[in-house]
C-alpha cells in the first residue's frame, strides 16, 4: 500500500489595520492544483501585526487534510521572523513574557505544527497577483459594516492600561 502524498499547497497574506490600533481586516488566498478559495473577516479594533497574524492562522485552520506542504507568502515580517528565526519557540518557552499578542500566537503554534509550512517574505505592494490580492481582501474586510470584536485585543489593552 502507497502512501499519499501530502497536498501542497501555496497560502497568501495579507493584514490591514486603518489606524493602528483601529479597524482592521485580513485577507487570505488558499491554492492547490485548481483549487482557490478566499477567506476575510473584519474587526472594529485591532492592529496590522494581529491582522497579519490572523491572515496566516485563517489559512491553515482552513486546510482540511493534516500533514500538508504548505508556502505562506506573506508581507509580514511580523509573522515570518519569529517562526524562521526560532523565536517563537523560545517565546513559548518563557510563557510569552514581555510579547504582545500571545494569545494568537499560540493559536498560531497549534495548528503550524500539524502540517510542514514554509514562509517566504515578499515585498508588499510589488504586484505579486497573490499578495495584492488579499490586500485588497484585507483593506476591504476593514472597511466592511459587519465587523467581529477582536477579544484579544481588548483583552490585551485592558491588562495593560
Amino acid at each position: 500500500m502507497t502512501k499519499e502524498p501530502s497536498p501542497k499547497i501555496t497560502i497568501y497574506t495579507d493584514g490591514s489595520s486603518l489606524g493602528n490600533p483601529g479597524r482592521g481586516g485580513y485577507g487570505t488566498l488558499l491554492l492547490s492544483g485548481n483549487y482557490r478559495k478566499e477567506l476575510s473577516a473584519g474587526f472594529r479594533l485591532t492592529t496590522n501585526n494581529r491582522m497579519e497574524l490572523m491572515a496566516v492562522i485563517a489559512g491553515l485552520e482552513a486546510l482540511k487534510q493534516k500533514n500538508a506542504d504548505v508556502t505562506v507568502y506573506t508581507d509580514s515580517r511580523y509573522v515570518v521572523d519569529p517562526v524562521e528565526k526560532g523565536w517563537l519557540f523560545n517565546w513559548i518557552r518563557n510563557r510569552f513574557k514581555g510579547k504582545k499578542n500571545s494569545d494568537l500566537w499560540m493559536r498560531f503554534y497549534e495548528i503550524y505544527q500539524c502540517h510542514k509550512v514554509k514562509f517566504v517574505w515578499v515585498k508588499g505592494h510589488a504586484a505579486i497577483p497573490g499578495n495584492e490580492r488579499c490586500d485588497q481582501l484585507a483593506v476591504a474586510a476593514a472597511n466592511g459594516s459587519n465587523l467581529f470584536e477582536d477579544d484579544g485585543f481588548l483583552a490585551e489593552k485592558s491588562i495593560l492600561n
